[in-house]
């Protein structure tokens, strides 16, 4: 597979997957599917063990970013962000492939295809070689998303899955569901992480919560939008 390293946060459906190396871990993200979903291989490089986050579509397209033979990472750990569908249709396969650890949120995982080995709270630490990766639950997309945050040492690397994208919150499909997420971001994210916490979203390009830290007001003056 073909893998830039200059990451912009940009990946184009169907192509090469982006590379970005910090000083303790490897984060390569690759599109997949029909709905533009983003996947992400986080690597130690310390110790070689990896961690997929959302084994969203196109099996054999993750099974070729993690690679084969004795140089590949081991994947050691598979997180799914929440129980939509367009999220997990690799998941069966990627899992009997690598046999990887399994972790999602107790709300959601009943409603995952295949059993979860491990279920995280917010607050909760996600390990893999020397990495650690500290749970957020953001409830309103569903009401067991997740999001995963990595403190690097240059500044903090936020996984927001569907619950944060460039322009505002992810999809809901009520006003409460809709404050409720509002708040968790204000309270979770925005509160207590930096303007340079760079966010990596479910789908599309990545931005950072100095970009979208502005447009909280409006999004509140907005309020919910029924999208269905």
């Amino acid at each position: 597979m073909d893998v830039l390293d200059n990451y912009s946060g940009h990946t184009d459906p169907g192509g090469p997957a982006a590379r970005r190396e910090l000083d303790a871990l490897t984060i390569t993200k690759l599109s997949v599917g029909p709905m533009d979903n983003n996947a992400f291989l986080l690597v130690c490089r310390a110790t070689g063990e990896a961690l997929l986050l959302d084994a969203a579509n196109d099996a054999e397209r993750l099974a070729d970013l993690i690679g084969s033979g004795a140089t590949r990472p081991e994947l050691r750990t598979l997180v799914t962000s929440h129980r939509h569908a367009d999220h997990w249709q690799a998941l069966g396969a990627v899992a009997g492939m690598f046999q990887p650890h399994l972790i999602a949120h107790p709300i959601d995982a009943p409603e995952l295809p295949i059993p979860m080995d491990e279920l995280v709270e917010h607050g909760d630490v996600i390990r893999f070689g020397q990495i650690e990766l500290e749970v957020i639950h953001l409830r309103g997309h569903t009401q067991g998303s997740i999001a995963l945050l990595y403190r690097g040492s240059d500044h903090p690397h936020l996984f927001s899955a569907d619950s944060l994208f460039p322009g505002g919150p992810g999809r809901t499909w009520s006003e409460p569901d809709f404050w409720s997420l509002v708040a968790d971001l204000e309270a979770r994210v925005f509160d207590v992480l930096p303007d340079d916490t760079w966010v990596y979203p479910g789908h599309g390009d990545d931005t950072t919560l100095g970009k979208e830290r502005p447009s909280i007001p409006d999004w509140k003056a907005r309020g919910w939008v029924d999208e269905s």
